[in-house]
């Protein structure tokens, strides 16, 4: 794969073939001599074929190979000509990350940890299987959940105003017609509301042990020491059935409307089609689902906070800084070549990076940009950026997701063989509480990328900045 260096970390692959455009990788040089021969790149350049596409075919240094589209991956198409892709999003709708903050030092909960880790771990539903923490909801109150989202936990007494506003789009995205995802999806999330899963998601109590920038850091409340909590899951079965259920419905209508693309896992219709309204009126409502389903697990969480460590809600202070999505189609504005369009921005494995100003924004964020939180892996640490004003211009205000893996699932598995790898996070500092040792092993910290190399590259290219590094204390999986 031909690449040309425009700066120390973003590269170019020239359009050729069938590409609209060109394909942009931000990314260290160390990190693109790893995936120079990777077929992720190949991904990027098969993405710039995409019918309507504008700028570029754009991939975040986490970037690493998915399904169609990189994960890592971002592809802006205009509203009119463009189209949307189902691989574009993937398979785990809104699969998001949500910060937050608290009143309690680590000095305190520490010594405590070992029971707020038991208490977080029996309160909160985890792993393959794992059944919701509101038994008995009706198929129409699942739908109603689709269509309301975090609404809906307000309403039953899960979520406050004021965490409905520091959640991305308010934890509702318009558009969401709950009546194009199917009896089998709902069937398989009706369970699952509340639940964390399985795979990588997870949920971590953290500690703030390094601001980068005072001012922001106040901004959104935090400071050294303190004690913070993340939750990292999506829309489960449902919005993984919707993917599945709308693939099949775009592959076999591509010939219709003759969309050719150079990878089936591309399948795409045009956005103005019945199939690609049919797709994005889904995606929402399974969108809708997963900020639901993450602001209960905050609440149960919040919960578990008080129980273990005998402090009252007031002692407490959980408060949210941000919820954020990094799995989703979304239509928003913006400049291209000098002109205010409305594009439809994939973003797949990428966050949104709004800079200062932005009228997305909660008030009290608005001047300094939108907080873009990017997990690591379980032994090191994750980090809070905030958005910059050249990511509306460079990357349709787009950043990096994660670590991004280095090891696949089975490759890590077979890596931890022999290797008790709790008792080395305990070594570490890091309490783990799993419903199984696979769910550790294919997690290892060893299995994914140094997420600092990750941001630095983001805040290299001006396009978000550092605030905060939250080092992991106690990690539930699934």
């Amino acid at each position: 794969m031909q690449l040309i260096r425009r700066s120390d970390y973003l590269w170019e692959i020239p359009q050729t073939g069938a590409m609209r455009v060109p394909g942009r990788v931000y990314a260290s040089a160390r990190m693109i001599d790893e995936i120079r021969d990777d077929p992720c790149l190949s991904q990027v350049a098969n993405v710039a074929c995409l019918p309507g596409i504008v700028g570029y075919s754009l991939a975040m240094p986490d970037i690493h190979w998915g399904y169609g589209f990189p994960i890592g991956g971002v592809a802006t198409v205009d509203v009119e000509q463009g189209v949307i892709s189902p691989g574009g999003v993937g398979y785990d709708i809104n699969c998001g990350v949500r910060l937050a903050r608290t009143d309690l030092e680590s000095s305190f909960v520490e010594p405590r940890l070992q029971r707020l880790a038991d208490r977080l771990f029996s309160k909160i539903p985890a792993g393959i299987g794992s059944e919701g923490a509101i038994p008995g909801l009706s198929n129409q109150q699942i739908k109603l959940v689709a269509y309301e989202g975090a609404e809906w936990a307000l309403r039953n007494g899960y979520a406050t105003r004021n965490e409905l506003e520091h959640t991305e789009e308010g934890g509702r995205l318009p558009g969401a017609d709950p009546e194009r995802i199917s009896e089998r999806a709902y069937k398989r999330g009706a369970k699952q509301l509340g639940t964390l899963g399985s795979g990588n998601h997870f949920l971590e109590v953290s500690r703030v042990d390094q601001v980068y920038d005072a001012r922001l850091a106040n901004a959104l409340g935090l400071h050294n020491g303190q004690v913070t909590l993340q939750v990292h899951s999506g829309s489960r079965g449902l919005g993984h059935q919707t993917c599945d259920d709308y693939l099949k419905l775009i592959v076999s209508a591509m010939g219709r409307y003759e969309v050719s693309l150079p990878d089936r896992q591309l399948a795409a219709v045009p956005i103005s089609s019945p199939e690609g309204r049919a797709y994005l009126g889904a995606m929402a409502g399974a969108a809708n689902f997963a900020w639901c389903n993450r602001q209960l697990i905050m609440h149960l969480a919040e919960q578990a906070f008080v129980e273990a460590l005998s402090v009252t809600p007031r002692e407490l202070g959980f408060a949210l800084v941000y919820d954020v999505c990094h799995n989703i189609a979304k239509i928003e504005e913006h400049e291209v070549d000098g002109r205010k369009r409305r594009l439809c921005v994939h973003r797949k494995g990428a966050t949104r990076a709004y800079g200062p100003g932005n009228p997305a924004l909660p008030e009290p964020l608005r001047p300094w940009g939108q907080p873009v939180l990017i997990p690591g892996d379980m032994g090191r640490y994750s980090f809070v950026l905030i958005g910059l004003e050249a990511a509306m211009r460079e990357t349709f205000a787009s950043s990096c997701h994660g670590a991004g893996r280095l090891l696949s699932r089975s490759a890590a598995k077979k890596q931890a063989r022999g290797r008790d790898l709790p008792a080395e996070l305990k070594a570490l500092g890091v309490t783990v509480r799993a419903h199984s040792r696979g769910g550790i092993d294919e997690e290892m910290p060893a299995a994914y990328k140094d997420v600092a190399e990750v941001v630095n590259v983001m805040e290299a290219a001006g396009v978000t900045k550092r605030v905060a590094r939250l080092r992991p204390l106690a990690v539930i999986k699934g």
